[in-house]
């Protein structure tokens, strides 16, 4: 049977490999899962669909899941972030592949299509437009489902949503809320990939620049940290009272988006929210200031706004465009408002996609073997976080301490207090 995909440029594939290939001796986790799968063959014949940032890293968790026995069908999470040689590389190896860079929304929506085409048995979401999708057009066949992963902060609160109303028709595993994930991908990911995003399409110096972060949560703590370490002098604006406390408390200055907006010289959104920064802030930023997100979705930063303000806009280079104003101010707008560091950098460093990846090929593997769940938004199982931790200091060659059985005893008791 001929393999069904769309990609930009088949010969691309042999470039695509080796970029594989040099995600892989990062990823060691990952590379022990896959030896365990290709053993046991937990996933065989399950079809499998996945939305997901079709990256060098991606590519090692298809390999590993391909190597559990699984069917794969994938499409892109995100109409920027594919890496068209690791989408070729994938088509022949056997994934059905759908995504290539600087798709229309009408092409990104007729990929979830077609990988929705595939009938699958589990999902794995970057964002839940594959599961939205599922649960808006194509509801017949969400019996057919037996659960799904979902990857990112957005999703994860689109899949919330969807459970309080009662519309979430099978059970999803947060992955993006387990320690090995979002206290690494998420801060160290986000933070490292989003200054890398900003620097290559724009060769500016951090050093001295006002770097307003709007969003103080587990990304934006990333952002901040990596901007203060390029020395930025970092203003954070928050709408959370517990997360601004800690961001004065970490030695930030906080303060609102309104006045922010006047001082800032480069402002990145990751908030998971919509219309961030608007024409209000937009009217009051100085000349030549810079505007990036790393919010999943191109919403934080209204773009419709921009547009009604500018006179003009031209692309100056890559990822880079210059709106001029209508009171001759220039603002620059990276990467269409979409996630910057996928779109302008190549997203999050190898080695720590390893634990995002590897608690969701394990999750896949723990929802294979489990009889269907109720529908609804479910954590990590804490084994599976704590393996995947083990596995990744293993890899490091550090050894930790173990309890000793007094310790332990000690640890469940009640009746012992100060002696």
């Amino acid at each position: 049977m001929t393999q069904k995909f769309k990609v930009k440029n088949p010969s691309l594939a042999s470039q695509g490999m080796l970029q594989i290939e040099w995600a892989s001796k990062h990823m060691p986790v990952l590379s022990q899962i896959k030896k365990r799968f290709c053993k046991e063959k937990p996933l065989a014949g399950l079809n499998l669909a996945a939305c997901l940032h079709v990256t060098k890293e991606t590519g090692v968790l298809m390999e590993a899941l391909l190597a559990g026995g699984a069917k794969i069908a994938l499409c892109g999470s995100n109409p920027l972030s594919t890496q068209d040689d690791v989408a070729a590389a994938l088509a022949t190896v056997g994934v059905q592949v759908y995504a290539w860079r600087g798709q229309s929304t009408e092409e990104y929506y007729w990929c979830v299509e077609k990988t929705l085409d595939s009938k699958p048995v589990i999902t794995l979401d970057d964002g839940a437009d594959l599961v939205g999708t599922l649960h808006s057009k194509r509801k017949e066949e969400l019996q057919k489902v037996k659960g799904g992963t979902e990857e990112t902060t957005t999703g994860v609160q689109r899949l919330r949503a969807m459970e309080k109303n009662g519309a979430l028709k099978y059970p999803i595993i947060a992955v993006n809320d387990a320690y090995t994930k979002y206290l690494f991908d998420n801060r160290y990911g986000t933070g490292q990939s989003t200054i890398d995003g900003i620097i290559r399409a724009t060769n500016i110096l951090l050093a001295g620049k006002k770097f307003v972060v709007c969003g103080y949560g587990w990304c934006g703590r990333g952002i901040a940290m990596r901007a203060q370490g390029m020395g930025a002098n970092v203003i954070v604006t928050e709408t959370n009272p517990l997360r601004a406390l800690e961001a004065v408390m970490t030695g930030f200055h906080v303060t609102t988006l309104d006045k922010a907006a006047a001082e800032g010289d480069i402002f990145v959104t990751a908030t998971g929210n919509t219309r961030v920064i608007r024409k209000k802030h937009m009217q009051k930023m100085k000349d030549g200031a810079v505007l990036a997100n790393s919010g999943h979705f191109n919403v934080e930063i209204s773009i419709k706004d921009l547009e009604e303000l500018a006179a003009s806009k031209r692309k100056l280079r890559p990822n880079l465009e210059e709106y001029t104003l209508k009171d001759k101010r220039k603002l620059y707008l990276l990467a269409e408002g979409r996630l910057v560091n996928l779109a302008a950098a190549e997203g999050h460093p190898s080695e720590v996609m390893d634990m995002s990846f590897a608690n969701q090929a394990l999750c896949v593997e723990h929802l294979a073997k489990k009889e269907k769940m109720p529908p609804k938004v479910y954590e990590v199982p804490p084994a599976i976080d704590v393996a995947v931790a083990k596995l990744k200091l293993d890899a490091m060659q550090i050894k930790i301490d173990e309890l000793t059985s007094e310790q332990r005893k000690y640890l469940a008791a009640w009746e012992m207090g100060t002696t």
